[in-house]
């Protein structure tokens, strides 16, 4: 059975296979490798197609340079729910580097933190072991928001002056 994910405000099945190694053989069809793997093998996963990234949380976007806007999605890994750089990276990817592909956080983050990241710019979650309707729902928790962001970049007392 396909894993499933959240992707633009609805649950879908993942068309795509996170790979965490950094060499080996890699699966057929649609594939998300390392940054770094990308980096080393640039020519033959280009030739491949179908191909993917992800940053983990100590490797800046800027590593991609030229390459981010080439990707249809850019994943960002969050080894510990604590670990709050990706958020950073989301914002960066959006804001810095004018991304507009799938973003998508992989990892381990909560539900909780849904609403949070879909504000730095992530669009897509893959999480684990979570009922995703409700983690779906959970993206509507707030309905304003103090601080400026990726999703609403006008402040709120700008808001209420209009």
């Amino acid at each position: 059975m396909p894993e499933r994910i959240i992707k633009d405000g609805a649950i879908v099945e993942d068309n795509w296979q996170v790979v965490r190694e950094l060499e080996g053989d890699l699966p057929s069809g649609n594939i998300i490798v390392p940054a770094q793997r990308w980096l080393d093998e640039k020519d033959a996963l280009q030739a491949r197609g179908n191909v993917a990234v992800w940053l983990a949380s100590d490797q800046s976007p800027k590593m991609l340079g030229d390459a981010i806007n080439g990707f249809e999605l850019i994943a960002v890994d969050f080894p510990a729910f604590a670990d709050g750089r990706g958020f950073s990276y989301g914002r960066e990817l959006r804001e810095q580097h004018g991304f507009s592909g799938e973003l998508r956080a992989i990892g381990n983050f909560m539900r909780d933190q849904l609403a949070y990241l879909s504000r730095c710019g992530f669009n897509s979650f893959a999480l684990q072991n979570t009922d995703l309707d409700a983690a779906l729902n959970s993206l509507q928790n707030f309905s304003v928001h103090y601080q400026v962001s990726v999703d609403n970049p006008q402040p709120l007392f700008r808001a209420r002056q209009g």
